[in-house]
């Protein structure tokens, strides 16, 4: 195809880019939700892992592309890579969006909104600053901070599922991957780019910055529990377990007790009263799962018994325990579900109130 062509066609494609940027731009952030959200509820987790991996790949590439050819480290000569010039903030906001969103996805099914919600609304900036802020995320030292906390994101989910273990010592060595990664990356950009653009030192503050704020927001108990995710838990009376079955007897509930927190119980004196819950945890991934029962008084939450149950991985519907509270005083109510150093994977409210007749109680069969 002659030169002059081919430059008709990328002038003609630029200009249709410039008209439609801010339509263009938010949709591959919204197409990257809507790939993540069937990703991950409908493909196997290691083929949803493998598109991780390759956003991963396809960011940092389109990174380091768009500075080199901005830095005329590339031939602008060469019409191919006029066109791939174009489209590499689309490349980078298309994989941002999608990393952002797969985190929040994981995250946001992995733990108690009640507890996880800074972290999450952290994740949910993000997202929108994608599209509002797009332009600051053309800039090299933006991209660099962002693409950081993506990896760290990634390692963080990544990482226990492949060692089968959880716990703050999987946790760090997730962030210290995610550090070795970014030091080559940057290494390598350095090399073969700009030295001033991609200085180490210019860029290690806001790096280290990320790395120290997510580490404190995980020691505070505020990061969920990777890559466990509640499946189910209810509240209720008398619980049975019979020919691998379930049987927890509850009270009616209205649609609008379902779903706003806090139902109450009526119990009578003496009378226990019994949590199940279903933990879904991947892979042959094993550890041990907790009901921390605590009663709301003096204005704080004081725990009141915590009893443990362990589990196994790669069982769709989760794996299932109970606990049994006996002698709970009128009040409220509330139990977490978490893990043994208090990431809590979910939360049940309840209210105890003291009958001398307990209402017509139903069968839920697990």
């Amino acid at each position: 195809m002659p030169k002059e062509k081919i430059k008709k066609i990328y002038n003609h494609l630029k200009k249709w880019y410039e008209k439609y940027e801010r339509v263009l731009l938010p949709g591959t952030l919204f197409f990257g939700v809507i790939v993540d959200i069937f990703t991950f509820t409908s493909i196997n987790i290691n083929t949803a892992f493998i598109i991780l991996g390759l956003h991963i790949l396809f960011s940092g590439s389109a990174i380091y592309f768009l500075n080199a050819y901005d830095i005329k480290f590339l031939k602008k000569e060469n019409h191919i890579l006029q066109f791939i010039r174009l489209i590499c903030p689309l490349i980078i906001q298309f994989s941002f969006g999608a990393l952002l969103s797969a985190s929040f996805i994981f995250y946001i099914f992995s733990g108690s909104i009640y507890v996880s919600w800074p972290f999450i609304l952290l994740l949910i900036i993000l997202m929108i600053s994608n599209d509002v802020f797009r332009k600051y995320y053309l800039l090299a030292r933006v991209q660099i901070s962002i693409f950081f906390f993506l990896l760290l994101s990634t390692s963080s989910i990544v990482l226990p599922f492949i060692l089968q273990k959880l716990g703050a010592t999987i946790f760090i060595s997730s962030g210290i991957l995610a550090l070795l990664i970014i030091l080559i990356y940057i290494l390598l950009l350095n090399r073969f780019t700009s030295k001033d653009k991609f200085n180490i030192k210019k860029l290690a503050i806001p790096i280290i910055s990320i790395f120290i704020f997510i580490n404190f927001l995980y020691f505070l108990n505020i990061i969920p529990p990777i890559p466990l995710s509640l499946k189910e838990a209810v509240i209720g009376h008398k619980i049975n377990t019979a020919n691998g079955n379930y049987t927890i007897l509850v009270e009616k509930t209205s649609l609008i007790e379902k779903i706003i927190p806090g139902i109450t119980i009526h119990k009578q004196k003496g009378e226990s009263i019994s949590l199940y819950t279903a933990i879904f945890a991947p892979g042959n991934l094993k550890t041990d799962i907790y009901h921390d029962w605590q009663h709301y008084e003096n204005k704080k939450w004081v725990s009141y018994d915590r009893f443990s149950y362990s589990i196994f991985g790669g069982k769709k519907t989760g794996f299932r325990g109970y606990s049994i509270k006996n002698n709970l005083p009128e009040g409220k109510w509330r139990v977490n579900i978490e893990t043994e150093s208090k990431q809590v994977v979910g939360r049940v409210y309840f209210n105890i109130v003291e009958v001398d007749i307990i209402p017509e109680l139903i069968e839920k069969v697990k």
